[in-house]
């Protein structure tokens, strides 16, 4: 038996923090809150610190980014291995700035069609390597020269860097079958699927959809028969309502939404993941002068299209996209969304409990009896302050303490 005693803890559905914080862990479980902190088993005093459950980030790539990368020649400088090392960091990072759960969304890199991404989260939890939990999703499903297909980052020419159907690049209804099915085959535990333009890619307009709608179908048709989400890099309004409309659960980024497509999230009860740090956070100084264009007119955007998501009811969750940020600055998000207009509890729960109901964890996302003990702590009052988000002392994944800077 473990006791945890703080001055208070978050309340994730009341939105309101309990004082004193006192927890009592059993194995990898919360069995108890409130009541004496002494007693059996040891008792970690964490003085003054608020606790809070475990954050989540539904969009990262951690097999992307992080030290000692070469943004500009990643693509064709690193091997497989190169890059699930690299990822060891960026695992490591995330994990201690309080982010105990992730969804690493999409790979769209060479690999020999290895799924790297499932083999980070076996190691880490089979405790080779220290981490967040991960929910993979493979491969990330692209048509050949959309957002996601990499030779579109830099222009590459004919036959440079050409993916397979297996690493996602898949054109028609049976490519797109074969190439979710590789997935799920392999260990994805979602499909990530590039429905519309992006920003830092050379694909034109960034709100243009890529796939047909037949296309859309087929994949939620392969992955919901499976028992699978789907999540769809999707930024303009046209293609979310098509991507609604086609059965896709989850909408990422989601910029440059109108009023009718965030009705459409509400009426058909879709997540929308945030990402709007990046917004203006991310350096495109150096970007080719039409991405700039793009980010120009996207980013301002982000602004407007996530305040009136929320104030329309749309499920939220938590994302940052890193390394769009870096990989351990995922706290940065909460601060956006705060500033931006949504309030502190809301965030909070868009951290936590939403983005539990989005991967379909009953047992995550509230210091509550019976859930995993996925426990941070941090320095004051987040619905105060959001930005004590960033400053985590204290990391417990599944019982297990990650990090107690007081040792």
């Amino acid at each position: 038996m473990l006791t945890l005693k703080a001055a208070g803890l978050l309340d994730v559905d009341a939105g309101q923090i309990v004082r004193p914080g006192i927890v009592r862990i059993d194995g990898d479980r919360i069995v108890g809150l409130g009541g004496a902190a002494d007693g059996e088993g040891e008792v970690i005093d964490l003085g003054d610190a608020i606790l809070l459950p475990g954050l989540m980030d539904m969009e990262v790539n951690l097999l992307m980014g992080g030290r000692g990368e070469n943004p500009g020649l990643s693509q064709v400088q690193d091997d497989p291995a190169t890059r699930v090392l690299r990822a060891v960091g960026n695992a490591r990072r995330t994990l201690r700035a309080g982010f105990t759960t992730v969804r690493n969304l999409g790979l769209f890199v060479k690999t020999g069609g290895y799924l790297l991404d499932v083999a980070l989260g076996k190691a880490i939890d089979a405790g080779w390597i220290d981490g967040p939990r991960v929910i993979p999703a493979g491969h990330a499903i692209t048509p050949t020269g959309g957002h996601l297909d990499p030779t579109m980052f830099a222009a590459f020419m004919p036959g440079a860097l050409e993916l397979t159907i297996e690493e996602g690049i898949a054109n028609g209804v049976d490519e797109i079958r074969k190439a979710v099915r590789y997935q799920i085959k392999h260990g994805a535990q979602l499909i990530k699927v590039c429905v519309s333009g992006g920003v830092m890619s050379l694909t034109g307009e960034a709100g243009a959809q890529h796939y047909s709608d037949e296309e859309l179908r087929a994949i939620v048709d392969e992955a919901h028969r499976r028992g699978l989400k789907v999540a769809a890099h999707t930024h303009g309004a046209e293609a979310v309502k098509h991507a609604v409309a086609c059965g896709i659960d989850c909408i990422e980024h989601g910029f440059l939404m109108d009023d009718e497509a965030i009705q459409m999230l509400v009426d058909n009860d879709r997540w929308l993941v945030t990402t709007r740090r990046l917004a203006e956070a991310m350096d495109v100084s150096r970007a080719p002068k039409a991405l700039q264009d793009k980010a120009a007119e996207m980013f301002p955007k982000a602004r407007t299209s996530i305040k009136a998501a929320y104030e329309a009811g749309v499920k939220i969750a938590v994302g940052t996209d890193a390394p769009a940020i870096p990989h351990g600055k995922n706290a940065d998000e909460l601060v956006t969304l705060v500033d931006w207009g949504m309030p502190p509890a809301a965030v909070l729960r868009a951290a936590t409990v939403v983005a539990a109901d989005l991967i379909d964890r009953s047992d995550l996302g509230r210091i509550a009896e019976g859930y995993l003990a996925d426990i941070i702590a941090v320095p004051g009052d987040p619905l105060v302050d959001i930005s004590v988000t960033r400053d985590v002392s204290f990391v417990m994944k599944g019982g297990k303490v990650f990090r107690h800077d007081s040792n």
